[in-house]
């Protein structure tokens, strides 16, 4: 496969889905940000939003983002399609704003635009790669899972005593995380696949995949709901692939690029994420989006 056969697939692709992944964003935000504060965190939340034609286009979005991100994969390396499908932030954070009839300023574009780009820094040096799923023993899967778990229990604890964007952002980190496990747990699932259905079938990891995945959704839209998309999808973006890369080098013995100036280009991407999550959290137009809760009507 030639480099032009990959950017004239791989590229269009990516940015193709990451299109729809701010799309379906910014409408499940607006479907989940309608509900009342007491179905955060609770079945309720999903089993009302289910009913919303608005919430279902976003999921229906979300999918078609991931057959646009699979075809992305398939002409072209992750390090490539990752960053790029990133970009959905630049797309969402403003079309979100747009819809409540508020305009960015340069602290929000700041804190936007240092979240995308920081994050793609940060993958395209790091560059994950390799690894063996079928070589984890239990031991070590309950570790790493059982850390997850620790982390997401800390982060839905810190979020009840927190209150306006700096919530959401709590509930985004555990969907964050949950997302990233979610992702090794396919990963290890569609590798029992390739021996067969039965061996998949009578792996944990499949029914564990279900649950997370469940519960992923859950945290997300409790997220959603509970601010606005800029203090939630920001970082659930930036959660996902830190733990994904974090819990597959942990466990399948993954890669990352290390050594100078790779480590410290990293070590950037991530404190540019930081500081944009940071930016936007203490952002007063954040928090005025915020106190705009229900769903707007169309904008002028």
């Amino acid at each position: 496969m030639t480099g032009g056969t990959v950017l004239a697939i791989a590229v269009p692709a990516s940015l193709a889905a990451g299109g729809c992944f701010a799309v379906a964003g910014v409408l499940q935000q607006w479907a989940a940000a309608a509900r009342p504060d007491s179905e955060a965190l609770t079945p309720r939340l999903l089993a009302q939003l289910v009913r919303d034609r608005l919430w279902l286009c976003g999921i229906g979005l979300a999918v078609l983002a991931y057959g646009f991100q699979s075809l992305a994969l398939a002409f072209g390396p992750l390090s490539l399609v990752q960053p790029l499908i990133v970009a959905e932030l630049v797309f969402a954070v403003p079309l979100s704003a747009r819809l409540y009839r508020m305009r960015l300023g340069r602290r929000e574009w700041f804190g936007t635009l240092a979240v995308a780009v920081g994050l793609a820094l940060a993958l395209v040096s790091a560059r994950p790669e390799g690894g063996r799923p079928q070589a984890v023993g239990l031991g070590s899967w309950l570790l790493v899972l059982g850390a997850v778990a620790g982390l997401v229990c800390a982060a839905l604890a810190v979020g009840r005593v927190l209150t306006g964007p700096w919530r959401a952002s709590a509930t985004a980190l555990a969907a964050g995380a949950v997302m990233g496990t979610q992702s090794v747990l396919l990963a290890a699932t569609v590798d029992r696949l390739r021996q067969g259905l039965l061996t998949a079938l009578a792996a944990w990891q499949t029914y564990t995949l279900v649950v997370a995945s469940v519960g992923g959704l859950l945290l997300i839209q409790s997220a959603f709901q509970q601010g606005p998309l800029a203090a939630s999808l920001t970082v659930i973006d930036a959660t996902e692939p830190v733990v994904a890369v974090t819990v597959g080098t942990t466990l399948f013995g993954e890669t990352v690029r290390t050594g100078w100036p790779v480590s410290a280009v990293t070590v950037a991407g991530l404190g540019c994420v930081a500081a944009g999550v940071a930016c936007l959290d203490t952002s007063r137009l954040i928090a005025a989006l915020h106190g705009r809760r229900g769903r707007p009507g169309p904008p002028a």
